[in-house]
């Protein structure tokens, strides 16, 4: 298997109110080859998708039974310290619950923790030993 993730699904309750947290909260946009059912959003090669979580449980043949914390972050790297303020800032008054403020971090970077409508738990960090290229992709050593 290549060492590449195309695409992370995330199961929502209400596919409608997720895609305004996404698209009119975030500001993200939604791909063309979205439709009435899933919802796509390019992120520089990759793509996430937005999908009712009951037939996403359906399609994996398992029962929609999570409680609890499921063992995955995603994370948003910015740029400064202050981006990451105002990422927390803005997702709290679209209603996601700020797990952890942002704060100094063990790994000496700059981090907090949003879960958004659906559960799912996003860092938002700044990590002063990371750069960006000039597509906003980080650049690992």
């Amino acid at each position: 298997m290549r060492q590449k993730l195309n695409l992370i699904t995330l199961g929502v309750k209400d596919l409608q109110k997720s895609l305004h947290f996404y698209e009119n909260g975030l500001g993200w946009k939604k791909s063309s080859a979205s439709n009435e059912n899933i919802a796509f959003f390019s992120l520089g090669g990759m793509v996430l998708s937005l999908y009712p979580r009951n037939l996403l449980a359906d399609d994996v043949s398992i029962i929609d039974d999570v409680t609890g914390f499921s063992g995955i972050t995603l994370a948003h790297n910015c740029k400064s310290e202050k981006e990451v303020e105002d990422v927390l800032s803005e997702v709290e008054k679209l209603g996601a619950i700020i797990l952890k403020p942002a704060q100094k971090v063990f790994w000496g970077g700059y981090s907090g923790y949003f879960k958004d409508l659906d559960g799912h738990i996003f860092e938002v960090a700044f990590n002063p030993f990371w750069e960006f290229d000039e597509n906003d992709n980080v650049k690992l050593p």
